[in-house]
């Protein structure tokens, strides 16, 4: 069922058993969890079914710390969300991203690989993924001819990523949606104020507003923000009436430990022979499965460094053009767009996939994740939007620890393919120097925002518990990347959607207990 919050009468009273703010990923996969349940699930959209840019204005914000894209266009507000402009690259977490590293301070999540491990066959089916397959051996009995390189498998491994369609889940699930008897979309609201009982021990209500001038209530059970990392932290700490520094934020972590992962153009391989390297390569909306060259746990532990992975891109590809981060544009409407058109040309024969040809000459390129950083954080700004919330102000901080792990990939990189015998990398000026802590123009991240109410099982080092609740607030719960305790080297969308699916399994216990 749908509504449109601007045609409601103002003031309007909506009530339910279960409220879940944000319709993107990480809602719209829990929503359809309660499809045929016999309880009320509120569904809060702040946008519409389009993106628009007044709504898109709202995410405007500044950046302060290491230079960023756009606020207001590397996240989408409207039906669906930031699915309407993703690439499609899914991935699991690996075992040793939910490990306590000594070597990476505020690491160590709550839970293990083990416990997120069960959900991430049904987070493939929503992203219309093909097996929960993630080893090479069965790629390579499916597709012969994905030969590796010849490198030391303990030193690195060959990661394996499958690639949603990419699934538009606006488009994909909105009949869905709307057709679920029990599932009450509301498009405009969007949600400004979160109010807790007295002793700010339970949420009541949200408060919804709209730029048609509408203000509504939201009451109900059981509350999961599903907003994004930047914005989930954003509402926390707009919601300062009864608690001054936000709520969930008594030992100031709301948006502390904001994370992404770090992509860049590192080095360049030469091969002695020309090889297609198919195993490594990606099409748009063509290639099923690839692989990138990733550091095994054992190495990571031994030289002390994240988790981090090289992808493969032919020379003979690749083109001198301004960083990416440059040319990314501050419109939504216009990132939209670009991928339609992509995938207008993909259906329209333009982009067809072509016999593997043969290379000598690769660019070599990082995604390499960010240690979990304090000083990385999200904070409030004094000026304010058109429904009178704070903007946002993103400081993101990197580390001396990224930078050398990047050198080490390399490094190791450069002398298996040495001792190889097959050829040579040369890594670019910017990371010659293992102690020099500068960046380059060309860095940018993946639109993959992290952490900013990080999982934890102490309320001192994390806002949110092993099942993603608030500590201290017992109805209130985080859903998607923003719980993230690291981010692995994992496009994030695959484990968030599996994360909110272990979230809605988890409510779904409780509320039958109370039944």
């Amino acid at each position: 069922m749908h509504t449109d919050a601007r045609t409601l009468e103002n003031g309007s009273l909506i009530e339910g058993d279960i409220c879940i703010v944000g319709a993107g990923p990480a809602g719209i996969s829990m929503a359809l969890e309660w499809q045929n349940t016999p309880y009320k699930v509120i569904l809060l959209e702040g946008g519409g079914f389009e993106v628009e840019s007044d709504v898109q204005d709202l995410y405007r914000g500044q950046s302060i710390g290491q230079r960023y894209f756009p606020l207001q266009s590397a996240r989408l507000h409207y039906f669906g969300g930031t699915s309407g402009h993703w690439a499609g690259f899914c991935s699991t977490l690996d075992p040793i991203d939910f490990q306590k590293r000594a070597w990476v301070p505020h690491s160590g999540w709550p839970i293990q690989f083990s416990d997120l491990d069960p959900f991430y066959p049904r987070a493939q089916k929503l992203l219309e993924l093909g097996p929960y397959e993630y080893g090479l051996n069965y790629w390579q009995k499916q597709q012969p001819g994905l030969t590796p390189l010849p490198l030391d498998e303990k030193v690195f491994w060959n990661k394996v990523w499958q690639f949603s369609p990419p699934t538009r889940f606006g488009n994909t699930y909105r009949d869905a949606i709307l057709k679920a008897r029990n599932i009450h979309l509301y498009t405009y609201a969007n949600a400004v104020d979160i109010r807790a009982d007295e002793n700010v021990s339970q949420v009541k209500e949200i408060s919804v507003k709209n730029l048609a001038g509408k203000t509504h209530t939201v009451r109900a059970r059981h509350f999961v923000l599903a907003c994004s990392a930047i914005q989930n932290a954003r509402l926390l700490l707009a919601s300062d009436k009864q608690a001054p520094s936000g709520l969930g934020n008594d030992h100031d972590l709301v948006g502390r430990y904001f994370m992404e992962h770090l992509e860049v153009a590192s080095a360049d391989l030469f091969l002695t022979s020309p090889a297609a390297l198919r195993l490594y390569l990606w099409e748009f909306f063509t290639t099923k499965m690839r692989t990138e060259l990733a550091i095994t746990a054992e190495k990571q532990e031994a030289y002390k460094i994240l988790n981090g992975t090289a992808s493969l891109w032919p020379k003979a590809q690749d083109t001198e053009s301004p960083a990416f981060i440059d040319t990314f544009p501050d419109s939504a409407q216009a990132t939209v767009r670009e991928w339609e058109e992509r995938e207008q040309q993909f259906k329209a024969g333009k982009t067809e996939s072509k016999p593997p040809a043969l290379y000598k000459q690769f660019s070599l390129f990082t995604r390499m994740e960010q240690s979990p950083n304090p000083l990385s954080r999200v904070t409030l700004d004094r000026e304010k939007d058109a429904l009178g919330m704070p903007r946002v102000v993103l400081d993101w901080q990197l580390l001396p620890l990224e930078k050398r792990s990047i050198y080490k990939l390399y490094q190791l990189i450069g002398q298996q393919i040495g001792m190889a015998g097959i050829g040579r990398v040369r890594v670019q000026d910017w990371l010659q120097e293992e102690n020099d802590t500068n960046w380059p123009d060309t860095l940018g991240g993946g639109w993959h925002h992290m952490g900013t109410t990080r999982m934890h099982d102490d309320p001192k080092q994390g806002v949110v518990d092993a099942d993603c609740k608030v500590h201290g607030i017992r109805n209130l719960y985080m859903a998607g990347s923003s719980c993230f305790t690291t981010g692995g080297a994992a496009n994030p969308t695959l484990s968030l959607v599996a994360l909110s699916l272990r979230l809605s399994d988890h409510l779904k216990q409780k509320i039958n207990q109370s039944a």
